[in-house]
């Protein structure tokens, strides 16, 4: 799939339906990789740190998971860009491989959580191949530690690897563990509290209209506000200062 620039990130461009089959024939190709789902935090991210560009830079997919990173690329690039948010897309590519008959491990968050991940994919999914749930320590692991799971979740057969360690640890997780992890790996992040009825989603109106920040801050201010106040901020003066000059459009295959 072709990727587009926005400031110094490349986010891939098409539809919701063409990005499930890309992520499917990355499956297919029985080939480590690794899929990026970026918001506005994580732009800006890789706008201010060169290795994070790089790791955004390297993933086989990158993609616009914020609204305003597809409505931006929408305007800059002159087509409609779906937004494609890792929220929407997780339930949907677990259809799919139930369908397939692929297998799904999911890594990271809470045992809470993957205990209601898998509540809920027995419910609704129950010829899905869940082939493991981990929740790793909330610290540095270990080169002894850092192997078994990679050993544990390699020996599952596991053909799709949903990360959610939060960004940027995720996505650093995954490009650290390209050509380790056999499998397609997926920085889903909030996905898993959202799948797991943890969380509830935005109504969709709200989310077109750019409003998915605001409910996050009030679940979580203390944690937020600084980097809301200050990500959301950048961003904006960066696109309208680019779109000013127009300048840094860019197109790769």
């Amino acid at each position: 799939m072709q990727k587009v620039k926005i400031l110094n990130s490349f986010i891939s461009k098409g539809t919701f339906q063409e990005f499930i089959e890309q992520i499917f024939n990355l499956v297919g190709a029985k080939k480590s990789s690794y899929v990026c789902f970026a918001n506005v935090h994580m732009v800006i991210e890789a706008y201010r740190d060169a290795s994070f560009n790089k790791v955004l830079s390297q993933a086989d997919l990158v993609t616009p998971d914020g609204a305003p990173v597809s409505k931006v690329m929408s305007w800059f690039y002159k087509y409609t860009q779906d937004r494609v948010a890792g929220m929407d897309l997780m339930p949907l590519l677990l259809v799919e491989a139930e369908k397939r008959n692929k297998s799904v491990y999911f890594y990271g968050s809470t045992d809470e959580v993957l205990s209601g991940i898998v509540e809920r994919t027995n419910r609704e999914l129950p010829n899905l191949r869940v082939a493991g749930v981990y929740s790793p320590p909330f610290r540095k692991l270990s080169q002894e530690e850092d192997q078994e799971i990679v050993n544990r979740i390699n020996s599952s057969g596991a053909d799709l690897v949903f990360v959610a360690l939060g960004c940027p640890k995720q996505e650093n997780w995954m490009a650290t563990h390209m050509d380790r992890i056999n499998g397609c790996m997926l920085g889903v992040g909030q996905a898993f509290l959202v799948y797991a009825g943890l969380e509830k989603r935005l109504p969709k109106w709200a989310r077109d209209y750019c409003l998915e920040w605001v409910y996050r801050l009030y679940l979580e201010p203390g944690r937020l506000w600084k980097r809301y106040l200050y990500t959301n901020s950048l961003f904006l003066f960066l696109v309208t200062k680019l779109a000013f000059t127009k300048s840094g459009r860019t197109i790769t295959n």
